[in-house]
């Protein structure tokens, strides 16, 4: 298998709570991706925006927006990520789907719930990690405040890629991007993340900062502040593992076991 993957991340505006809208925006986006792509990176939340009080309407179009996804991923020819809510026995979960043209591949439920946000009023917490699979390629998808924990974005050397999909305001931007580069400086991995722009219905802005960085901390990749665009990056994996021998940092890692 390649040691290169070519993975492009969606950077959208999106509407308060209007599913259908959103789906459409962002397959009139996607008509726009014309190079080949392994991996699609959607934002948190993709088909409604952060929102809490209507998760009851949202949540059973949970069937549609993967049926969206597969057909998406099956026209593309790749694997779709993103986030959305659902319901599961009376219990409202921020999942993250992982779909190829075949339907589910995997899904995580977001962690750390933004009770800023009242969110962990409204949705019950993830208790595991997950890490798929993309030719050689191993990816750990975590969701918006994750990011702020870095024993749960620890690598104990079971990824490569890890990917987090936000809705994250843009009066903290200078965290989002700071919280990246340490995340893929201290765990020697790519790291893709994934955030919409505009504004939502609490009256939040979000301008962005959709990026790839390299395992030094270094920009690979961003997109323009405010714009509704795909950026696209072959990352390459005998770099990061060749990277990795050469500076093995991660051998010094201490242990630790987490408690949920």
């Amino acid at each position: 298998m390649t040691d290169l993957l070519n993975v492009s991340l969606i950077q959208s505006s999106l509407e308060w709570g209007d599913v259908e809208e959103n789906l459409n925006h962002l397959s009139k986006l996607l008509v726009g991706l014309n190079e080949k792509t392994d991996l699609v990176i959607l934002p948190e939340m993709f088909t409604s925006g952060f929102l809490m009080n209507e998760k009851e309407r949202i949540a059973p179009y949970e069937a549609i927006t993967l049926g969206w996804m597969q057909k998406q991923a099956s026209k593309l020819h790749t694997v779709i990520v993103g986030s959305i809510i659902v319901e599961e026995q009376g219990q409202y979960f921020n999942r993250l789907y992982v779909v190829n043209q075949s339907g589910v591949m995997c899904s995580y439920d977001k962690r750390h719930l933004f009770r800023m946000g009242e969110e962990n009023k409204h949705f019950s917490a993830g208790k595991e990690r997950k890490v798929f699979k993309i030719g050689n390629w191993r990816i750990c998808p975590l969701v918006c405040y994750d990011l702020r924990f870095p024993v749960w974005s620890r690598n104990t050397n079971n990824y490569d890629l890890l990917i987090y999909v936000a809705n994250w305001p843009s009066a903290r931007r200078e965290v989002w991007n700071t919280l990246l580069k340490a995340r893929a400086i201290e765990n020697q991995t790519y790291v893709a993340g994934v955030n919409r722009i505009g504004e939502d219905g609490l009256n939040l802005t979000y301008k962005g900062d959709t990026c790839f960085i390299d395992a030094k901390g270094k920009l690979i990749a961003k997109c323009e502040d405010n714009k509704s665009e795909i950026i696209s990056s072959e990352l390459n994996l005998k770099d990061l593992k060749d990277f990795r021998k050469k500076f093995p940092v991660l051998l010094d890692a201490d242990a630790f076991q987490i408690e949920i």
